[in-house]
């Protein structure tokens, strides 16, 4: 019989658990952005999350921040950009699309992010894309519409999109930027380079957040929106990291990265429990298609 002291630790000798639960913990973030709406204003929630985890991870690491400072001041560009889109501007805009769209298509839509990333690599470095590479883009973004038709065919042809939708692709697209430039990141533990983009994404979201105060939109979050703050900061923002981080020293980063792909399964699956969305047909064929294309994608020719 295994003791309860014992079973942290065989949690963190499992990758294969800790990548579950790195994914589950990513997409309960679509569904805390649906439950946020009305509880947190976009903005507060974004600079909030980012305050909270610069009160924790910078002390955590301080020993390792102060190591390789030379080398992160000699890189500041690179982490400013990476910090300000792939942290900032990403879930400024998830937070955003929930008012007018569902958990639902924004946990289907991050399952775009593979293929974006595909893309971005070919445009920023001219990384070849093979035929069935190709072939994984275009059934990938073919779900893509599906999802932000809501599976009408004359949404599509009118362009008359729901801007969540529009907005959460376009937080994607600076995802996927972010994937492609991290993986140039100078030589360092992944989590002292985590904890510095951190701080440059609490910088950045300040002056945003100072935006929405002057605009009037925003407001006093209430005790739901405490909550759903406290689970963004210590889910995704840390639990995760550490978690990834962990499972890419076990198995390596090709492995590890595969199971972001359980994001868009996992996201839906937790929208229909937890918010009680209904998942109709259209989300079923999207999902397919964009699952699809990936596993295509990412098949090598032998």
């Amino acid at each position: 019989m295994q003791t309860a002291a014992s079973l942290p630790q065989r949690v963190w000798a499992n990758a294969y658990v800790l990548l579950t639960l790195t994914t589950l913990l990513w997409a309960g973030n679509a569904v805390a952005s649906r439950l946020a709406v009305g509880e947190i204003a976009p903005m507060t929630l974004t600079a909030l999350r980012w305050v909270f985890v610069c009160a924790v991870m910078p002390y955590m690491f301080r020993q390792g921040l102060r190591k390789h400072w030379p080398v992160l001041k000699a890189n500041w560009l690179k982490v400013t950009l990476l910090g300000a889109f792939g942290f900032t501007a990403f879930n400024t805009l998830m937070y955003i699309a929930a008012y007018s769209t569902t958990a639902i298509n924004i946990g289907i839509l991050q399952g775009s992010i593979p293929v974006f990333v595909l893309l971005s690599a070919f445009l920023a470095f001219r990384t070849p894309i093979g035929g069935l590479q190709a072939l994984g883009v275009a059934v990938t973004i073919l779900g893509v519409l599906v999802t932000a038709s809501r599976g009408d065919w004359h949404i599509l042809s009118q362009l008359s999109f729901v801007p969540g939708d529009l907005w959460m692709i376009i937080a994607c697209v600076f995802y996927a930027g972010y994937t492609v430039v991290i993986r140039t990141r100078p030589p360092m533990p992944g989590l002292i380079f985590f904890t510095a983009m951190a701080i440059v994404a609490c910088l950045v979201s300040l002056p945003l957040l100072g935006v929405e105060i002057a605009t009037g939109k925003a407001f006093w979050p209430t005790l739901k929106g405490w909550l759903i703050l406290l689970y963004v900061v210590i889910g995704p923002s840390i639990l995760s990291q550490l978690f990834f981080m962990r499972a890419i020293e076990l198995i390596g980063p090709g492995r590890a990265g595969v199971f972001v792909n359980l994001v868009p399964v996992f996201a839906p699956l937790l929208a229909v429990l937890i918010l009680g969305e209904q998942l109709a047909t259209y989300h079923a064929l999207a999902l397919a298609l964009v699952l699809g294309g990936i596993w295509i994608a990412e098949r090598k020719l032998r």
